[in-house]
């Protein structure tokens, strides 16, 4: 009886130090699941799409004619696709205005999604 309730204390302990180990290290290298994580390049042609997108898709629905300048910053969040919350420079009449945007994208469905937009 002894002899089982050890093996179990000892199964159980060595589950729970492997774990913590890999979620130490997933967060180390590229943060916790769901959480926001900073783009490196908001050059990038499939970000600076997104940030067209989001622009197009206001001017849509809101029937603005704002022009998409570039982006300023931004962050990206995988939940079932990519979430895209980015800074966004466009120019409304004569000025540039930044506006926050949140486009959910999933490219192999072809399903992009502008979720919220706003001037800030």
């Amino acid at each position: 009886m002894t002899i089982k309730l050890t093996s179990i204390f000892s199964v159980t302990l060595s589950i729970l130090l492997i774990s913590s180990f890999f979620f130490q290290i997933s967060t180390a290298l590229g943060g916790a699941a769901g959480g926001w994580k900073p783009l490196t390049d908001v050059n990038d042609p499939d970000v600076v799409a997104i940030g067209q997108f989001a622009v197009n898709e206001q001017n849509k629905a809101a029937g603005t004619k704002l022009e998409f300048q570039s982006i300023a910053k931004g962050e990206t969040q995988v939940v079932a696709g990519t979430n895209y919350r980015l800074v966004i420079n466009a120019k409304d009449g004569g000025s540039v205005h930044k506006y926050l945007a949140v486009v959910w994208d999933k490219p192999w469905e072809k399903v992009k999604k502008l979720t919220s937009f706003k001037k800030i």
